[in-house]
């Protein structure tokens, strides 16, 4: 069963960090891009950054530049995202999606609030 699942979120204070993993099972990450998306309350799903299938080339949204840093460890079949400095507006369900081609999978989604 291909499946994508998310863990790591929480409640954090202002200034705080967490790092997220995206576990694959069902398939190897290998070959796919990966990417982190959020969804703060009441608004959409937004990029927030990306990793080449090898690792050699990232992307970040201007919001997280500096602050957010992905990775991913193919051995182990799984992506991260470190967030540092987190504020207030980071708060959102967080998801990890994979693409290859024409498949394209998600997780489930992890909550990360940031409040004091």
């Amino acid at each position: 069963q291909v499946q994508l699942v998310e863990s790591g979120g929480g409640l954090v204070q202002p200034g705080g960090s967490l790092r997220l993993s995206c576990l694959a099972s069902g398939f190897s990450l290998s070959n796919y891009a990966m990417s982190w998306y959020r969804q703060p309350p009441g608004k959409e799903r937004e990029l927030v950054a990306s990793v080449s299938s090898a690792g050699s080339r990232r992307n970040y949204a201007d919001s997280v530049k500096g602050r957010f840093t992905i990775s991913r460890d193919n051995a182990k079949n799984t992506v991260y995202l470190q967030m540092d400095d987190l504020k207030p507006e980071d708060t959102a369900v967080y998801y990890c999606k994979a693409l290859f081609l024409n498949r394209e999978y998600w997780g489930q989604g992890t909550q990360v609030t940031v409040s004091s």
